[in-house]
Order: C-alpha cells, then sequence, then structure tokens
C-alpha cells in the first residue's frame, strides 16, 4: 500500500511540475510538456482543468486547452465547449478557440454516447454558424467533418449556403463531399 501511496504521489508531483512547465519561456519545454501531459492522460486530465480554472495567465490556459483537445476524453466535453464560446478580444485567444474546436471534434468522432457526441455537435454547429472569426468556422466544419453523423452533415450544408468567406465555403465543400461519397 505505501508503494501505490507513494507512485500516486510521485506522479501528481511530476504531473504538477509539467502544467507549471506550461508557462515557461522556452517553446520547447512547453512543447515537451504538453506531450508528456497527453501520454499520462487520463491521469492529466482532472488536474489540467483544475489548473486551468484556477489560473488567469492566457499563455498558460492556452497550453492546456492545446493538452486536452489532444487527450480528447469526455471529461474534457464541457471545458472545450465552454472556451469555443468564449468571446475573445485577440488572435491568440481566438486560436485557443479552434484548438478547443478540433479537441470537440476528436470526443465526437470516438465516442460510442449518444449524448456527447450530441453535445459537441450542437456546440460546432454553433461555431460553424455563429461567430465572425473565420478560422473557428474552419475548425468547427473540419470537427463536423470528422464526427460525421447525419446531424453534422446537414449543419455543415446549412453552413454552405450561408457562408460568405470564400475559404470557409471551400472547407465546407470539401467535407460534404467527403461526407457523401
Amino acid at each position: 500500500m505505501t508503494a501505490i501511496f507513494h507512485s500516486e504521489t510521485i506522479e501528481a508531483g511530476a504531473i504538477a511540475t509539467l502544467i507549471q512547465a506550461l508557462s515557461h519561456h522556452h517553446p520547447s519545454v512547453r512543447n515537451t510538456a504538453t506531450e508528456a501531459l497527453v501520454k499520462l492522460a487520463p491521469a492529466t486530465v482532472e488536474p489540467l482543468i483544475a489548473a486551468f480554472r484556477t489560473s488567469s495567465d492566457q499563455g498558460l490556459q492556452a497550453h492546456i486547452i492545446h493538452a486536452l483537445a489532444q487527450i480528447a476524453v469526455p471529461t474534457t466535453l464541457d471545458l472545450l465547449s465552454e472556451v469555443v464560446g468564449t468571446a475573445v478580444a485577440n488572435h491568440c485567444q481566438g486560436n485557443v478557440r479552434r484548438i478547443a474546436a478540433r479537441g470537440l471534434g476528436r470526443i465526437g468522432s470516438t465516442t460510442d454516447n449518444p449524448e456527447i457526441m450530441r453535445h459537441a455537435v450542437e456546440k460546432l454547429s454553433w461555431a460553424l454558424l455563429t461567430p465572425e472569426d473565420w478560422g473557428l468556422r474552419y475548425a468547427a466544419a473540419v470537427s463536423l467533418q470528422e464526427i460525421a453523423t447525419p446531424e453534422a452533415c446537414a449543419f455543415l450544408q446549412v453552413a454552405q449556403n450561408q457562408e460568405s468567406d470564400k475559404v470557409v465555403r471551400s472547407r465546407i465543400t470539401v467535407a460534404l463531399e467527403q461526407l457523401t461519397s
């Protein structure tokens, strides 16, 4: 029993250290920490969510979202959905929303739970049809294609008719062509 407790303590300490490393000034340190946190999942999911909630450092939060989007498990669904729906003031934060949208696509495409899939499709359809951020709409189109349900396809068809950005409209067309072939 002591060995198990000791192992869990070491793992918790390692996870905390890796999360701290996400704030490092050197990109290679941040990238290595992100990779390690992804590999240690699912043990890292709850500590990452807690760190996101308690931090006011937007850079750290961005790297946490990047890790959680790669892990893409249902327990990250609410946080990723929240981030996709957050109004942002700068491009860097917009990129975080796009990463979160891709994480929702991964979750929606790998789950067997219809409620989780519905939630992901619902948030992604909002991201495809509502925001001014063309990059978020693009990421939502890619994610809906990845989920590939009839509902996702229907939202892509609606978006194709109303999309004004040529790049996003082209990506929606590609998604629809691949889904209907």
